[in-house]
């Protein structure tokens, strides 16, 4: 539950230990987290709770999180949400499409909750949704 940000984060990702790993550290920071297990539940929760940003997982079943993040760009009511990809795809092409998308940032797996933390502040404190820096982890 929020306890002092008020923000609330959307993540999806299909494998569930890395989605309770990433809800555990974003609760423990004070965000309200919703999760989401794939593409179509995705743009079904985003729509429905209308997230202060969004973690997504490229790499998903059925609608992919290239395809949720450019339908969610597409769409004047949620295109400017920040969403942050936090995938296993390290290959420059990845990080590439998700920017050509409309992703706002990029953190590889496996990552340091602190750079995860670090960056979901850095989106919600910027007035642009279409940051572009990279932050890879190795």
């Amino acid at each position: 539950m929020a306890q002092f940000n008020e923000k609330r984060i959307l993540i999806v990702d299909d494998e569930k230990d890395i989605l309770l790993l990433v809800q555990k550290i974003l609760e423990s920071a004070g965000y309200d987290v919703v999760t989401a297990g794939d593409g179509a539940e995705a743009l079904e929760k985003a729509r429905k709770v209308s997230p202060d940003l969004i973690v997504l997982d490229l790499m998903l079943p059925g609608i992919d999180g290239y395809q949720v993040c450019g339908i969610l760009k597409y769409d004047r009511m949620y295109m400017k949400i920040p969403i942050l990809i936090l995938s296993a795809r390290t290959q420059i092409k990845d990080y590439e499409l998700a920017m050509k998308v409309g992703a706002s940032g990029y953190l590889t797996k496996p990552f340091e909750p602190e750079s995860l933390l670090a960056k979901i502040k850095e989106l919600l404190n910027s007035g642009n949704p279409q940051l572009r820096s990279k932050n890879k982890q190795t």
